[in-house]
């Protein structure tokens, strides 16, 4: 797919870089606080990093799991993995024993690269516990060496060079295969929905671990527009990065979305980003009534999508579409994605969509017969070709853009001495896109727990946190269906959600 400016997206993600850096050497793409990276300047220290990890012991096909931060160095050491062709297996930092330790074990990471002690979490020591290899750090420091020592870079785009994690319906995380090739698609989609120039600056708040990294990056490389890294997302904290850098783009999820317009709703007559002319995102569900005050009171357009880490990019809204199909639709297929609908369920199969998982019996049970995904969502799609999604069939929570495995929390909670029955649902909320609630019945002569209880027990057994419970409910019994006896998460979900009393 080619963009305004001659370049494409095929070959290798390293390929795509030289391209760029050839093509506007000074041309600036990723900016944090006073730092710049520039193509060319990116391109030269990654070539660096990639002597000093080729110095280490890191070449071709190595797998190398990263959990850092979003920052200038996580982005050198990224591309540098891609310039040298090692297999990266990025982690989100929120991540903890139990989803790292798994990551590790399954994709037999060779090395481990961590931010040392980062908002109050020792990765160093929890690495240890893990008995994790090669591990280093690389938060502010990287490692260093002569370019010229490198081997000929990579140039087949369709091998597996990245190992994404998603949580499924059941406890471990899944890991997602993708190439320079799915990755670089995705990216192409992104850019040509969201339609940058030369003069927009964009933004990446959230994890750059995250499928989304990469894609944004891609985006970046296509159109030469460059973009602010923030590594902790908070408002007003990240206020004063966007108004210094002059961001026009911004956003990542439904979260985004209510936390700039609360901002906005604060001093209603003062833009929180002046320059800001537009929000997109995606990850969870968007509730329209949040489309129209956003467009509204905040003056900017708002293009939301649907993608998952097995295909971040799947459709978008187009500014070209009505603002009643922007706020109901999850907007239309990106370029080469086919949609097919079957019994309600969407499937798809283009060329950002994954190459399966680490696990060839989950690959198999996800992929039909035609080769379409079968992504568990619910929707339809529109005369006009826009895709409504209506529900899931399967059992993952989303919030703030992070999957989440009900059946994972829900057997932490089974250990719990005075939980006789566990539920997890996730019910609609405006920030979050959805909150976890658990709903549990109790083993007999016991009190009922607090819900500060409940989350301090599940901290202990190491659930990440953005998994834990935000809401506890205490019933008789769980509903249940009469013939196989499955709890009817539907009937939970619509009692709390407040659609049934």
């Amino acid at each position: 797919m080619p963009d305004t400016h001659g370049l494409d997206s095929s070959g290798t993600l390293w390929e795509l870089l030289s391209r760029r850096a050839s093509r506007t050497p000074r041309g600036r793409l990723f900016l944090q606080d006073d730092r710049v990276l520039t193509g060319a300047s990116l391109l030269r220290r990654a070539e660096r990093v990639a002597a000093g990890l080729h110095d280490m012991g890191v070449g071709p096909g190595t797998v190398v799991a990263w959990q850092l931060p979003t920052r200038v160095e996580t982005v050198l050491l990224s591309f540098a993995l891609s310039r040298l062709g090692a297999v990266q297996s990025p982690l989100v930092p929120s991540l903890r024993d139990r989803e790292v330790g798994h990551a590790l074990r399954a994709s037999g990471a060779a090395f481990l690269a961590i931010p040392g002690t980062w908002r109050g979490h020792d990765h160093t020591a929890m690495a240890r516990r893990l008995g994790a290899a090669g591990v280093f750090e690389a938060y502010d420091t990287l490692p260093d060496g002569d370019p010229s020592t490198l081997p000929p870079p990579p140039t087949d785009g369709s091998a597996v060079r990245w190992i994404h994690w998603t949580s499924g319906t059941t406890g471990d995380p899944k890991g997602v295969l993708h190439t320079d090739h799915t990755l670089l698609a995705a990216g192409a989609g992104l850019a040509h929905a969201l339609r940058p120039t030369t003069d927009d600056v964009g933004s990446i708040a959230f994890p750059y671990a995250h499928v989304g990294g990469p894609e944004y990056a891609v985006a970046l490389l296509l159109r030469g527009f460059p973009a602010v890294l923030v590594e902790r997302f908070a408002l007003p904290e990240a206020l004063s990065a966007y108004r210094a850098h002059g961001v026009t783009i911004a956003g990542g999820s439904t979260a985004f979305y209510s936390m700039f317009l609360a901002r906005q709703r604060a001093d209603p007559d003062t833009r929180p980003v002046p320059t800001l002319r537009l929000l997109a995102g995606g990850g969870a569900p968007k509730p329209p009534r949040l489309h129209h005050e956003v467009t509204r009171e905040m003056g900017v357009r708002l293009l939301h999508g649907y993608g998952m880490t097995e295909a971040p990019m799947i459709t978008m809204g187009s500014p070209d579409d009505p603002e009643d199909i922007l706020a109901s639709t999850e907007g239309r297929p990106a370029a080469g994605t086919e949609i097919r609908i079957v019994d309600g369920e969407v499937r798809l199969r283009g060329p950002a969509v994954c190459r399966g998982y680490l696990d060839p019996a989950q690959t198999a049970e996800a992929f039909d017969r035609d080769g379409f995904l079968r992504t568990g969502d619910l929707g339809h799609l529109t005369d006009s070709g826009h895709l409504t999604l209506t529900g899931r069939l399967k059992d993952v929570i989303i919030r703030k853009g992070e999957n989440i495995s009900a059946r994972e929390v829900e057997d932490l909670l089974h250990r719990h001495p005075g939980i006789a029955e566990a539920s997890v649902v996730g019910l609609p909320d405006a920030v979050r896109g959805e909150l976890v609630c658990a709903v549990v019945t109790l083993a007999p002569g016991t009190a009922a727990p607090t819900l500060a209880e409940v989350t301090d027990r599940l901290r202990e057994e190491g659930l990440a946190a953005h998994k834990l419970p935000e809401r506890l409910e205490v019933v008789d019994a769980l509903p249940r269906g009469r013939t196989l006896g499955k709890v009817l998460k539907h009937r939970l979900r619509a009692r709390y959600s407040g659609t049934v009393k």
